[in-house]
């Protein structure tokens, strides 16, 4: 192994065995895996040839043999009810014995790069490692709550005007509920044909969905599960409004002599034990998705801040661990409308935040006042009252998986 043979490129379809090979090391992705879910290694070839025919796959090859990747799909998310262009990261490995060397940090900033062209001053990830990518410039900004509920805890059943039937999964209507929801959801991925093809790339044959219709024959929810084992498991729920989800539930209740419990998932930042008559349920929450903004100035520039009648501005140094672009000290400058203006200055100041914070602020999982009582924002209090009042408060949703 020679550093000189070493040459950052694209991957391309003819690269896909080679990718796949990648993936399945990296991620230990066994025979016995593949045979749970029911695939084959031919399949999942054919799962991920989408990726590279349509994603930005940049990788280092040591000759013809590729031997570090990663995957940049061309995606859109729904934030504060504007769409942004979004750079979803995924399929980052390198193989062991070329660890340590920077080739990861190198292909993160040209993929990075590469994104700022393409004018997607927003990236998502799942994180594999969380320091990781906080060290790179990403940070939280969704969380998965997992709840487990017992068979005599289940709501009662309540009357709604309209009725639940189950349908193939591959039904249009499952598409179109989602879209609905994921443009008035904040920090929602808008799936395209890519996106869907991820979010049921790992899921078996026994996965169903059952959708409710209201009383006009219009879709306004779904549940997406499987039964295995006497439990009801729940991969995602959506629903427009109380008398879906109401109904949803009650389609969950009748399934009572066929259960022990159910266990759900949901992406929200409600807990559901308030909702129910027997709150004493367990949930667990965790951190799910990372996001990093990729090019401040623009992003700023794109982002919806509350309209006021007075105009705001802040002059604060910006750190970013690996863009040169978002180091330096900045005025933000915020118009009556909600439209803001971020200029780097040279003029020097005590004020500061890192790209981290100011991504998970923007984005609305942590709040201002939080984080500057951590530490991670470093202000006046009339500077964090101001950005208290021009942030939006509403924590993303993110169900999906890449």
């Amino acid at each position: 192994m020679s550093k000189k043979n070493l040459k950052m490129k694209t991957v391309g379809i003819e690269h896909l065995d080679q990718y796949n090979k990648l993936l399945r090391y990296v991620f230990q992705v066994t025979e016995n895996d593949l045979h749970q879910v029911g695939w084959e290694d031919k399949e999942i070839k054919k799962m991920k040839y989408p990726t590279l025919k349509k994603a930005h796959v940049l990788g280092w090859f040591d000759g013809d043999n590729l031997i570090a990747q990663v995957a940049t799909y061309p995606m859109k998310v729904r934030i504060f009810n504007k769409t942004f262009d979004m750079g979803g990261i995924t399929g980052v490995g390198t193989y062991p014995e070329y660890s340590n060397q920077g080739l990861m940090h190198k292909l993160l900033f040209q993929a990075l790069l590469d994104m700022k062209s393409r004018k997607q001053y927003i990236s998502y990830l799942y994180p594999y490692s969380i320091p990781y990518y906080r060290n790179k410039g990403w940070e939280l900004i969704s969380d998965k709550i997992v709840y487990e509920i017992h068979d005599y805890q289940l709501p009662k059943r309540q009357p709604v005007a309209g009725d639940v039937r189950r349908i193939d999964i591959t039904s249009n209507v499952l598409m179109e509920v989602y879209d609905k929801y994921a443009w008035q959801a904040h920090g929602a991925l808008l799936r395209d044909e890519l996106a869907w093809n991820e979010y049921w790339l790992w899921d078996t044959d026994d996965i169903i969905a059952a959708v409710y219709y209201n009383e006009n024959e219009e879709p306004d929810g779904y549940v997406i599960y499987w039964i295995a084992d006497e439990i009801f498991y729940i991969k995602d729920m959506i629903f427009m409004n109380e008398e879906a989800r109401i109904g949803l539930w009650n389609f969950i209740a009748a399934h009572f002599s066929m259960i022990s419990k159910v266990i759900g998932n949901t992406f929200t930042d409600e807990p559901l034990a308030f909702l129910l008559e027997d709150a004493d349920i367990k949930e667990s929450i965790s951190p799910y998705y990372m996001a990093r903004i990729v090019d401040a100035e623009m992003f700023v520039a794109e982002f919806p801040f509350k309209p006021d009648k007075i105009e705001r501005k802040w002059h604060f140094a910006l750190h970013d661990p690996l863009l040169p672009w978002n180091e330096g000290y900045f005025i933000l400058e915020i118009s009556h409308d909600g439209k803001g203006i971020l200029t780097k200055t040279l003029e020097k100041s005590t004020d500061s935040i890192s790209i981290q914070t100011l991504t998970t602020m923007l984005l609305g999982y942590k709040r201002p006042d939080y984080l500057n009582k951590i530490g991670r924002i470093h202000c006046s209090p009339e500077i964090l009252d101001m950005l208290e009042d021009a942030i939006e408060q509403k924590t993303p949703y993110f169900s999906d998986y890449f």
